[in-house]
């Protein structure tokens, strides 16, 4: 491939649309897309981290197949096969999480199967995919499901660790993150942050650091 190839498949354009939805455009924090999934699973990092990787897979694949068939796509029913596409990836990827880590996928239950009406997927289909190239669709969906993978880790971890001070990681288990001398001296789990409205909280404060540190986002 030459260098110009290289150039123009990495432009800062396209560079863009993989590191603007992982803060600036941030599709959980700053859109308020897929803000259901970010309070339902993020108990353990093992969830958070699944679902991250299935929703990352299909808006990325499914930006690609969209964007490859936008020419073809009568606009009148635009919406019904980018569910179709959606459904079809959606069902792939329960598969593929019951064939290799089937406790997390019993764990996740009925949130993958919502994966097809997350707002980011479908958001995406609409806004970029239909209109843009494979590539700049393929980033663009690589991009934003990194961003939305991001913000379900971050509070995967803070409700963990405070709620149960353990890390449980896919193919790993459960880790011991707050040692037995510090209960020792009296500190307690917060069962609290083991609850769906602590994750409220956490991205609340997510938020706050994401636009006390970036002061433009703050009118957004």
């Amino acid at each position: 491939m030459s260098e110009a190839k290289k150039e123009s498949l990495f432009s800062k354009k396209n560079k863009q649309l993989i590191s603007g939805p992982i803060n600036k455009t941030n599709p959980v924090t700053i859109q308020v897309l897929g803000i259901c999934s970010a309070l339902a699973v993020t108990v353990q990092m093992d969830n958070a981290l699944v679902m991250g990787i299935a929703v990352l897979s299909v808006v990325a694949i499914g930006n690609v197949i969209i964007s490859s068939l936008r020419n073809f796509i009568p606009s009148r029913i635009r919406i019904i096969v980018q569910l179709v596409v959606a459904a079809a990836l959606v069902i792939c990827v329960d598969q593929i999480l019951k064939a290799y880590v089937y406790d997390v996928s019993k764990q996740l239950s009925v949130f993958v199967g919502l994966i097809i009406t997350n707002c980011i997927i479908m958001g995406r289909f609409e806004a970029f995919a239909l209109g843009n190239k494979p590539w700049p669709s393929f980033l663009d969906g690589i991009g934003n499901g990194l961003g939305y993978s991001l913000v379900l880790v971050v509070v995967a971890f803070f409700k963990e660790v405070l709620g149960s001070g353990t890390i449980t990681l896919p193919a790993i288990g459960k880790l011991t993150i707050v040692p037995e001398s510090v209960y020792s001296f009296g500190y307690e789990n917060n069962g609290l942050m083991l609850l769906p409205p602590s994750s409220l909280i956490i991205v609340a404060l997510y938020i706050w650091v994401q636009k006390s540190r970036n002061p433009e986002l703050i009118d957004k």
